[in-house]
C-alpha cells in the first residue's frame, strides 16, 4: 500500500509524522553511538543530510516499529514516543520523548511542504545538540528484551526525571516537543554502581 494514497488530512499529517520520527530516532541512535558510525550511511532527505542505518535488519527494525504507530496516530491515540536507553541491569538511564498532538478535527488540506518544513528544524536541531546527546558507555544499549512499542503509564524511575528540552513546534494540525529523561539527581543508584 502506497501511504500517499490516503487523501484525509489526518492521514496525509500521519504519514508525514511517521516518516519524521522514522528519521529522527534513527538519527538518536547514530548520536548516542549504540552501533558504531559504519553502520549508518549518509542520506538526504528534506535538502538535510541525515543518518540511514545501513545494516538492514537495524533499518528494518526502526522502520517497523515506528510504521506500527500510523494506525494509531491516525486515531489520535498516541502521545508520547520514546526511545530508551538501559544499562545491563536493564536499568533506565536515558529517554529521547516525542509528545505529539495531531488535531483529528483538523479538516483542511495539510500543506506538505510546510509541514514538513516544521518537521525539519527537529532535524536540525538534533545534528547539532551532540552536547545534550552524549554516547552512551558502552554498557548502555536499547533494552532488546522487550517488544518494540510498550503502550505505559508507568514510571521508569522512583523520582521524577530531570528534563532537557530539544525541540519543540506547533503547526497545525500538528504540535510535537522533543526532550531528553534523565533519573533524578536523588534517584537511587543501582546496587553495583553501574549507570
Amino acid at each position: 500500500m502506497d501511504l500517499k494514497d490516503n487523501q484525509s488530512p489526518q492521514g496525509e499529517t500521519a504519514r508525514i509524522l511517521v516518516e519524521f520520527l522514522e528519521l529522527a530516532i534513527t538519527s538518536i541512535v547514530f548520536l548516542k553511538g549504540v552501533y558504531p558510525s559504519g553502520a549508518f550511511e549518509r542520506r538526504r532527505y528534506m535538502n538535510l543530510v541525515v543518518q540511514r542505518a545501513r545494516h538492514p535488519q537495524l533499518r528494518d527494525y526502526i522502520h517497523s516499529a515506528v510504521f506500527g504507530l500510523l494506525p494509531f496516530i491516525q486515531k489520535g491515540m498516541v502521545e508520547r514516543a520514546a526511545v530508551i536507553f538501559f544499562n545491563t541491569d536493564g536499568i533506565p538511564v536515558e529517554r529521547f520523548v516525542f509528545k505529539l498532538a495531531v488535531n483529528l478535527s483538523y479538516g483542511s488540506k495539510v500543506e506538505e511542504a510546510d509541514l514538513e518544513f516544521s518537521l525539519r528544524s527537529f532535524l536540525i536541531k538534533l545534528s547539532v545538540s551532540e552536547s545534550l546527546t552524549k554516547v552512551l558507555p558502552r554498557k548502555a544499549s536499547a533494552n532488546k528484551d522487550v517488544e518494540q512499542w510498550i503502550p505505559t503509564d508507568t514510571r521508569q524511575w522512583e523520582q521524577p526525571p530531570l528534563l532537557t528540552p530539544i525541540k519543540s513546534m506547533s503547526s497545525e494540525p500538528l504540535c510535537v516537543q522533543l526532550y531528553i529523561e534523565h533519573p533524578s539527581l536523588s534517584e537511587p543508584k543501582p546496587q553495583n554502581g553501574e549507570v
